[in-house]
């Protein structure tokens, strides 16, 4: 019983991590105007999903990363009752967040409830391993994009290199980064949730990944509006021009961090660079940001507390 529930509550976090996740890397098309916002999320989707699949070859680090082993003792990584509790704490933390519409990390949700259902299963959570491992890349990875963002769309406006309307060749290079990052989101977010479905008993690794892939897929088509339209519309204002900077800025930290096995964010990443470049012209919607802001520090006690409640819950069965 516990293997299906185990492959079904990480199918669930899967799900809500593309519905909360898919529109990230393509939010600057829609934001700018360069698409509507169905376009942007077919492409983000599909690009996501050809991230996912590279998965499977690329970024095996961060399947053993998120496997829990040296964060809580190897016997209850070895526990299906806890593993099912992390999955299903992390899926209901993203769930509600979509239906909020406030882009959360699914990263930060997992790290909780990696936390919350160590602390329920055996006391021990190694919280130094777990800060070295995912705090610090997390907690940096939002400011260095937002100084990123920033400082590419200053020195592009200096050099006059980004024109404020939409040229051709400007909507082909958006489109191409957008498509980019939304690659690189793909890589560096399955591998976390494909460490859950590959603890099932006998699952394979390849089938394992496919499984996780049509499930951010799937909730990118179905769940995303909500959380499109805050990101698109409400952290900041942008055109073309700007709005080509933080896809730019976004691919490049999220590719570069996929590579290096470095289990950051892609809504801290997309969100700083929106921010960045938003405060370099002066038009941050501060209120917005302040909610997003709280959203994420709930995040991680929200994974933890639900995470530990699910393991309760599943210690009784």
């Amino acid at each position: 019983m516990l293997p299906t529930i185990l492959f079904l509550a990480a199918g669930f976090v899967a799900f809500t991590n593309g519905a909360n996740a898919n529109f990230k890397g393509v939010a600057s098309l829609y934001g700018s105007g360069t698409t509507t916002l169905r376009a942007a999320a077919r492409w983000g989707t599909a690009a996501t999903f050809a991230g996912s699949v590279a998965a499977l070859f690329l970024a095996h680090g961060l399947v053993a990363a998120f496997s829990g082993r040296g964060v809580v003792p190897d016997a209850l990584v070895a526990d299906p009752a806890f593993l099912c509790a992390v999955a299903l704490g992390a899926a209901a933390t993203s769930f509600l967040a979509t239906r909020l519409g406030f882009p959360v990390s699914t990263t930060h949700a997992l790290v909780g409830a990696l936390a919350g259902a160590g602390l329920a299963g055996s006391g021990e959570v190694r919280f130094a391993a777990l800060v070295a491992l995912f705090v610090y890349p997390l907690f940096f990875s939002p400011l260095v994009a937002a100084a990123a963002g920033a400082a590419l769309l200053l020195m592009l406006n200096a050099a006059g290199l980004l024109p404020d309307r939409r040229t051709r060749a400007l909507d082909v290079l958006h489109v191409s980064s957008a498509g980019v990052a939304s690659f690189a989101r793909g890589l560096n977010d399955t591998p976390k949730m494909a460490a859950l479905v590959l603890a099932v008993p006998g699952m394979d690794v390849s089938l394992g990944f496919l499984a996780v892939a049509a499930a951010v897929a799937l909730g990118g088509l179905l769940d995303i509006d909500r959380v499109a339209e805050t990101l698109g519309k409400k952290v900041t204002d942008m055109n073309a021009g700007e709005g080509f900077a933080a896809s730019v800025v976004t691919a490049g930290l999220v590719t570069t961090a996929s590579l290096h096995a470095l289990p950051v964010s892609t809504t801290h990443v997309s969100v700083g660079a929106l921010l960045g470049i938003g405060a370099a012209g002066g038009r941050v919607h501060w209120r917005k940001v302040g909610e997003v802001l709280l959203a994420w520090v709930s995040t991680v006690p929200c994974g933890a507390a639900l995470a530990a409640a699910a393991y309760a819950a599943l210690a009784l069965v």
